[in-house]
């Protein structure tokens, strides 16, 4: 959440910051703001709403300076004020900073630099953060004032509780940006005279591919000509050079209206991307290098639990019955941010899988943290090869998706699930599983993004069914065994994008009181492939039926009869029912999209979120 870009070099910075915040406006867009050192002073604009207003201001201003720092907004401490957005100055109006995550201790710290004769002009932690750092520096013996900015923030930071990506810069110091971070991702964009500082590397794709990603508890310091890295205790700190590995038009909406839409429209290449070349047709298994784990130890696990948050987790409910049903080996959903203050029982032989797109979500972070700190073997399914999660893990798969700006998931979804089915399909292998049943699942596996091109096909039926529903209030999604958790996230996209309420539900569960809300306003769509439980489901939605309820399916082509009980029915290819997921979920995602579509919403940057939670 919220994003940060800073640069320093011999260009105007101004358009460099706007240019990367727009493309960072998908982690927070309650408010944006900028400063800039010219030489003389610093000059900071900021203004509430989303960053056109800040462009606005920008080009009535026409602020000038080669360094700046910028930032923009997903509040959690105060309002989306102008006053509020970052960046933030200290007492002496002398040092900005922005700030990701979250000053635990902000109110001590706040009554204390009050007492020392410090007044506030916000509601933010982040203002707590600028006077703590400026605290520091003005009460340094340091002479050079570059020294004396990197130590003002290493005295500064220890005293901080909480979670933070930093940027900083002072008016002593013009030649200079200090950056650090802890469980807030930040980025060091290595240029030719010229350097980036970023919360993600879609910022400054497009001026570098060359970055250093900072661990937690780094300090840098960048300038036109190079950068330093230090722990926040001193000493050097490890660094290591890393590739961006995706293009500046990924990033792009390119022809399509949404990032969501288009995001959507991938995902027949993304899903190839996942499985390609990790498939052994040979064996009829799966090759998964990175887990870093030997035969041995895979055949000794006796039990898996599954760690993630939102959309990551659905991923993850699918993924329990694929590993149950293939491997037979005992696995549990564990939502990331429970588990972190549960005692779940393990075993010593029990593997922990953390699913996050991002790599950064904090809550699936400090579940990882507690498996590691239990002693349990911990692997990562993430979407960014250099992220926390992927660093900390003792192995992983990289799920290859691509970048994933639109703020509600759905690539990535797809994406976690044939991650998923690799997985099943490799402890099946290894357990009971025949190879000739093996090659049948790779097969059909390799077929599904076809599958998913025809689904994609019915997009204007699809549109003209959420027309037909997009002024209700409400929607309930039914699905059973393994698309149960798809009516989960089928939901959940709803609720994201459209600001309808919906809710997920088993479809039996229906008479066990979801029943109660069936009425003609209130549509309820059905997940009901061709499958061991498609009779069970035509039962429920009877039950809905005979209660005026509207009911949209979502059936396997070949069963017309379904047409007799649903209002409306989309169609998806035929596939085994351990595969369906991944065609079920892409109507619920179009579903969703044309309704937000249809009711005005604004789909890439629906209200109150924002893409990647960095805070608890």
């Amino acid at each position: 959440m919220c994003g940060i870009i800073g640069y320093i070099g011999k260009r105007q910075a101004s358009p460099i910051l706007l240019d990367g915040l727009r493309r960072l406006e998908y982690r927070g867009y309650d408010s944006a703001g900028m400063a800039l050192s010219n030489g003389h002073g610093l000059e900071v604009i900021r203004r509430a709403g989303r960053i056109e207003n800040l462009r606005k201001a920008v080009a009535e201003i026409n602020p000038r300076g080669e360094v700046g720092i910028s930032h923009t907004r997903w509040a959690t401490h105060g309002a989306p004020t102008d006053a509020n957005a970052h960046p933030h100055k200290d007492e002496s109006g002398k040092l900005a900073v922005v700030h990701n995550g979250v000053i635990e201790n902000y109110q001590q710290l706040r009554d204390w630099l009050k007492g020392e004769g410090h007044t506030f002009s916000s509601e933010t932690d982040t203002e707590v953060l600028a006077h703590l750092i400026g605290f520091e520096y003005d009460g340094s013996t340091e002479t050079d004032p570059i020294q004396r900015l990197v130590g003002a923030v290493q005295t500064a930071l220890p005293r901080v509780k909480g979670t933070y990506g930093i940027a900083v810069i002072h008016e002593d110091a013009p030649s200079v940006i200090v950056g650090a971070r802890l469980g807030s991702p930040l980025v060091v964009g290595l240029g030719e005279g010229e350097h980036y500082l970023a919360s993600d590397v879609s910022a400054i794709v497009t001026h570098t591919k060359d970055v250093v990603y900072l661990n937690d508890y780094d300090v840098v310091t960048i300038s036109r000509t190079g950068y330093d890295v230090q722990h926040v205790e001193g000493g050097a700190a490890r660094v290591t050079v890393s590739r961006v590995d995706f293009t500046e038009d990924e990033a792009e909406k390119g022809d399509f209206p949404h990032f969501m839409l288009k995001e959507i429209y991938e995902q027949p290449n993304s899903i190839r991307n996942a499985i390609r070349g990790r498939l052994s047709k040979d064996e009829g298994t799966a090759i998964l290098g990175g887990l870093q784990m030997t035969q041995q130890e895979l055949r000794q696990v006796d039990r898996i639990i599954l760690s993630a948050c939102g959309t990551a987790c659905h991923a993850g409910m699918v993924g329990e019955y694929l590993i149950e049903s293939l491997a037979r080996i005992p696995t549990e959903v564990e939502i990331a941010s429970e588990f972190r203050y549960r005692n779940v029982p393990t075993t010593k032989d029990t593997l922990q899988i953390v699913i996050s797109q991002s790599g950064e979500t904090i809550d699936t972070l400090a579940a990882l943290r507690e498996a590691k700190r239990k002693g349990l073997k911990c692997l990562g399914i993430v979407n960014n090869v250099a992220s926390t999660i992927a660093r900390e893990t003792d192995g992983g798969i990289y799920i290859h998706a691509g970048p994933e700006i639109g703020v509600a998931a759905t690539k990535s979804f797809t994406s976690q699930v044939a991650v998923m089915t690799l997985l099943g399909l490799l402890f099946g292998r290894i357990h009971h599983l025949s190879s000739t049943d093996g090659l049948e699942l790779i097969d059909e596996l390799e077929a599904i993004p076809d599958k998913i091109s025809q689904i994609l096909a019915q997009a204007d039926h699809i549109k003209q069914i959420a027309e037909k529903y997009a002024h209700v209030e409400g929607m309930l999604f039914m699905g059973r065994l393994n698309n149960y958790p798809v009516a989960l996230e089928g939901a959940l996209k709803m609720k994201e994008i459209s600001y309808i309420y919906a809710s997920g539900h088993p479809s039996a569960e229906l008479k066990h009181g979801v029943i109660a809300l069936v009425k003609p306003e209130l549509p309820s769509v059905f997940i009901a492939p061709h499958d061991a439980v498609f009779e069970k489901n035509i039962s429920n939605i009877e039950e809905v039926k005979a209660r005026k309820g509207p009911v949209i399916a979502v059936a396997t082509e070949g069963h017309p009869n379904i047409e007799k009980v649903a209002d409306d029915v989309i169609y998806i290819p035929r596939c085994p029912s351990s595969l369906s997921p991944l065609l079920t979920v892409i109507p619920l995602q179009l579903l969703s999209y044309y309704v937000a579509v249809a009711r005005g919403c604004d789909v890439d940057k629906p209200r109150n979120l924002a893409k990647s939670v960095t805070v608890e």
